[in-house]
């Protein structure tokens, strides 16, 4: 079993999406924290330091394993609708 690193940045907003930010897989917790060190003081990154977040994953082995369905959800104030996908447990 191999053990990886995924790392993620995530800044939450009250009125609009969230910002994901994708940063990179690494071979040891060491690793992605160096990335994090790397990119803490870029712009963006400064201002919310504690957006990042580095996931410990099995190398190889599905996460997720249910289909999903699409739903349209009640309309934002400036939206005809908006479309969103939800899991689809058997």
């Amino acid at each position: 079993m191999t053990i990886v690193y995924d790392l993620w940045f995530t800044r939450e907003y009250e009125d609009r999406e969230d910002t994901e930010l994708h940063i990179g897989i690494y071979a040891s917790r060491p690793d992605a924290d160096a990335a994090i060190e790397a990119l803490k003081g870029k712009p963006g990154f400064r201002d919310y330091p504690e957006g990042f977040e580095a996931h410990e994953v099995v190398l190889g082995q599905t996460g997720w394993q249910y289909g999903f369905i699409t739903t349209i959800g009640a309309p934002p104030k400036d939206a005809a609708g908006e479309a969103f996908d939800l899991p689809a447990f058997d």
